[in-house]
């Protein structure tokens, strides 16, 4: 079946599905309702996350051999495939109808991607999805819903904004939903929790770190090691909480792979740019930083930011922040 973002917490109170296909352009949105799902699964004793990432040459016999051994263990396992073009191919949807098929008490399989195409909504194994468990489609926040947008999130972590406040946070952000979640949560560390105001707003970002993640992911971009180390330790030092660099890296080098992608299919950078939404200003960085990377970098890069997200929520051991320098030092090479 297919519900709408608004119906997911509700869904996932009342049950969980045995497969879940989860697809949007806009990171910030897919990534929660991953969360959400996993956070649902766990809960219900599924201890075990396999994650598979279809890039070009990808062994679907891989993907589907990995369950082989599920009636062996009474482990509850939930295995996550991501779709960075969103089109498995032949081979890659008969890999997904089967597991579709597998899934159920012991296997929770989860599909995302970015928004699919009318032939992809179409095709075998997006239907079997939607049959057999649920349909996830995340639509942007358009301009017009972006004030209430934020100023839910705003609510939710404690803040009490004004009208004037929110439109200041609206317009910086320009549409950007992982700014306008940074801007949030450094209000949050910054004010605390009670009334916000425009000026507020005003004095707690001129007061506020001098790093901050744009220049680090625009550091790394150009190349800069030495920089976007250093700025990496600065957010570190001013206690910027790790999820929030973790989600600008993983982002970015998510645009990254889709746009490498492209290329390496035959396809127009300078068009796959615009549709992707790179501000024009950035586009000689994002250009210079796929140059230097070899097809398949930004997604080996993207499992790690990866273990960096589930270290930083305290879902797995390790240093959010010495997986995020390793990254980081990755991506400006």
């Amino acid at each position: 079946m297919k519900i709408q973002a608004n119906q997911l917490s509700s869904h996932l109170l009342k049950s969980l599905a045995p497969c879940y296909l989860v697809t949007g352009d806009e990171p910030l949105l897919v990534d929660e309702a991953l969360d959400a799902v996993r956070d649902a699964a766990r809960k219900r004793g599924f201890t075990s996350r396999e994650l598979h990432v279809a890039t070009t040459g990808f062994d679907w016999n891989a993907l589907t051999a990995s369950t082989g051994n599920l009636s062996l263990f009474a482990e509850q396992r939930i295995i996550e495939l991501r779709l960075p073009t969103g089109k498995p191919g032949k081979a890659g949807g008969a890999a997904i109808v089967d597991l579709v098929e597998q899934s159920g008490p012991e296997l929770l399989f989860i599909v995302t991607g970015p928004k699919l195409d009318r032939s992809s909504s179409a095709s075998k194994w997006a239907k079997m999805i939607d049959r057999s468990g649920v349909s996830l489609p995340l639509w942007p926040i358009g301009v017009r819903e972006l004030p209430g947008w934020i100023a839910k999130r705003m609510r939710n972590a404690g803040l009490q904004p004004d009208r004037d406040a929110v439109t200041l946070i609206a317009d910086r952000v320009e549409g950007n939903l992982l700014a306008a979640q940074q801007e949030i949560e450094k209000l949050r560390l910054i004010l605390g929790e009670g009334k916000v105001t425009a000026e507020a707003v005003n004095d707690a970002v001129a007061n506020s770190s001098r790093y901050d993640v744009y220049k680090l992911t625009d550091a790394a971009l150009a190349g800069d090691a030495n920089r976007s180390v250093k700025i990496l330790g600065g957010l570190r030092a001013e206690g910027v909480e790790p999820v929030i660099v973790v989600w600008a890296l993983t982002r970015e080098l998510r645009t990254l792979a889709a746009l490498d992608d492209v290329i390496r299919q035959g396809g127009d950078l300078g068009g796959a740019m615009q549709k992707s939404g790179v501000w024009r200003n950035r586009q000689g960085l994002v250009r210079s930083c796929i140059s230097r990377h070899q097809h398949g970098d930004f997604h080996k890069m993207l499992k790690t930011t990866g273990r960096a997200d589930a270290a930083a929520k305290g879902q797995r051991a390790g240093n959010p922040w010495q997986i995020a320098t390793d990254v980081v030092v990755s991506l400006s090479q």
